[in-house]
């Protein structure tokens, strides 16, 4: 089961949101890098990495555009 996060998006001109920074437990998350990006029937997908160094995979539903982390991603070294 995924958890709930908050997340700060940009809509761009096309009117897709984009992840730009997660709040988790109260805490501000930035992104920096979006990894990767998919859709599937239940939603869009986005792996991005925050200014710790942490990983994300989250996923904005598309039946009510909600948000969830799907998987934590680890601090990758070096």
């Amino acid at each position: 089961m995924s958890d709930p996060i908050q997340v700060i998006a940009y809509s761009g001109y096309q009117g897709e949101q984009e992840p730009r920074a997660l709040v988790i437990g109260g805490h501000r998350h930035q992104v920096v890098e979006i990894d990767d990006r998919w859709r599937e029937p239940d939603g869009r997908y986005f792996k991005v990495r925050v200014a710790d160094g942490r990983r994300y995979v989250l996923r904005c539903a598309v039946e009510d555009l909600s948000w969830s982390v799907v998987r934590n991603g680890e601090r990758r070294s070096g």
